[in-house]
């Protein structure tokens, strides 16, 4: 008898296959995510494929092709240099990207860690917000600028300067989740049966915060894409000898007359890329904050 209502119980993978077809369906029914996935993946898909799509050395000079507009011999023309714009702008993608990519993974990481301690430990609370605090009193882009001219220009520098600035705020978001969750039932029950603070937080906690804390690092990543354009633009982040977005901006904008292109494809890029994660995040809001359930 209790073979067979053992077997009748649906186990832990057939229970989550379900739950991951649910969150499918209705992620596959909302206008913003799919089309936010379909820009951003684009990108990133083209990104992938960057040595399959052209061998061109993005930094090969050719003056005697300088200044060649879109066409068959160059998709996306050349710049003043003769430099292939197409090799240019995916390689800039690539780099762009990956240290997006990167201030990511450092607010996952950090932020989670901090808000965590924040959120759970009240007498630690105060501290690490102020602290937080501090550095939302600047406005993140100057606060960036500031941190990689100190540092000096490099990409490790754009990371650590873009991660200083948006992990304070990844931080607050899952303190407050943090701080709804651990004063929730099976947290007391937890806490009565004798589980530690690390258990409580790691298996508890933390598992039902997951979605504010994806909503974040969505936005944060399109935050990260635009500020290290910037600070790439004001040659604070890669040499000039690594093509980034923010580079052949600010290469192609004295030629504006001249070569239009030069700017306007790569300001195309940036803008797909931050739309894209945009509406990313705007769809991931709509379907696991349980208040726009409720409102929808």
């Amino acid at each position: 008898m209790s073979d067979l209502t053992h077997a009748a119980q649906p186990s832990r993978l057939s229970l989550a296959l379900a739950s991951m077809r649910h969150w499918l369906r209705r992620l596959a029914a909302n206008r913003s995510f799919l089309l936010g996935a379909i820009l951003f993946g684009s990108i990133c898909v083209l990104t992938l494929l960057t040595p399959l799509i052209t061998s061109v050395d993005p930094n090969a000079l050719s003056v005697r092709n300088r200044f060649k507009p879109p066409s068959d011999q160059y998709l996306l023309g050349t710049d003043n240099l003769g430099r292939d714009m197409l090799s240019r702008v995916l390689n800039g993608a690539r780099l762009s990207l990956s240290i997006g990519f990167a201030v990511v993974a450092l607010n996952a990481v950090f932020g989670v860690f901090l808000g965590a301690i924040a959120g759970y430990y009240r007498r630690l609370d105060d501290l690490l917000m102020r602290l937080a605090d501090a550095l939302m009193a600047f406005p993140a882009v100057l606060l960036a600028i500031g941190i990689a001219a100190a540092l000096g220009p490099s990409a490790a520098t754009a990371i650590i300067a873009l991660a200083v600035v948006y992990i304070p705020r990844t931080a607050r978001v899952v303190r407050a989740s943090i701080m709804v969750a651990r004063e929730l039932d099976y947290v007391q029950a937890a806490r009565a049966a004798g589980a530690r603070d690390g258990r409580i937080l790691w298996h508890h906690i933390l598992p039902n915060c997951l979605a504010p804390l994806i909503v974040q690092l969505s936005f944060v990543f399109a935050y990260a894409v635009l500020s290290e354009a910037v600070l790439s633009f004001l040659g604070l982040s890669a040499p000039p000898t690594q093509p980034s977005w923010g580079v052949l901006i600010a290469e192609g904008r004295t030629y504006m007359r001249e070569a239009a292109w030069l700017t306007v494809i790569p300001g195309i890029a940036i803008a797909v890329t931050v739309l894209g994660l945009n509406l990313l995040g705007d769809g991931l809001r709509d379907v696991l904050d349980p208040r726009m359930k409720v409102e929808q």
